[in-house]
């Protein structure tokens, strides 16, 4: 058996924090890794101490027809990137990776091309995370420099990347 390499070895640990999610549209799984030592993990569902979209058998997002993308506002939950960013000492952060993946609830599919919402984009610019790496398929991702974020202010053209 090939040794997997490391990117996708963390990408991997990123599938299986998304299976924790308690999102009923799309599982989401983050991990952050400073010098090839994890340092935090996150994944998609409600604060702390609130009912989850899986207690409660609804997601008003998908009841209303919400589109990917839009209208986050609504939401219950906590998106993976955030809870990873929340989990973390900035300090160990600064000069970090991010690695995310996710996953179709209905099929159990990989999201492809997939991308951080404007809103944790700025959560992770904040926390001082270099690069993102986005999983596409079983081996394929892609990877995403910070600093593209910061130069391509979505925030000025009205386009949020989704």
């Amino acid at each position: 058996m090939e040794r997997r390499d490391k990117i996708n070895y963390y990408l991997d640990l990123a599938d299986v924090v998304s299976s924790r999610s308690t999102c009923l549209r799309r599982h989401y799984g983050a991990v952050i890794v400073k010098n090839d030592e994890v340092i935090s993990t996150g994944y998609v569902g409600a604060p702390r101490g609130r009912k989850n979209c899986t207690d409660l058998n609804f997601c008003i997002r998908q009841e209303m027809n919400i589109p990917r993308g839009e209208r986050y506002e609504l939401c219950r939950s906590v998106h993976a990137e955030a809870n990873a960013i929340i989990s973390a000492e900035r300090e160990k952060m600064i000069g970090s990776s991010m690695f995310l993946c996710g996953r179709e609830v209905g099929s159990g599919e990989i999201i492809n091309n997939s991308n951080s919402c404007s809103m944790c984009k700025r959560m992770i610019i904040n926390a001082g995370i270099e690069r993102v790496f986005v999983r596409d398929s079983r081996d394929e991702y892609r990877e995403i420099n910070v600093q593209e974020w910061i130069d391509n202010d979505e925030s000025l053209n009205g386009t949020f990347g989704y």
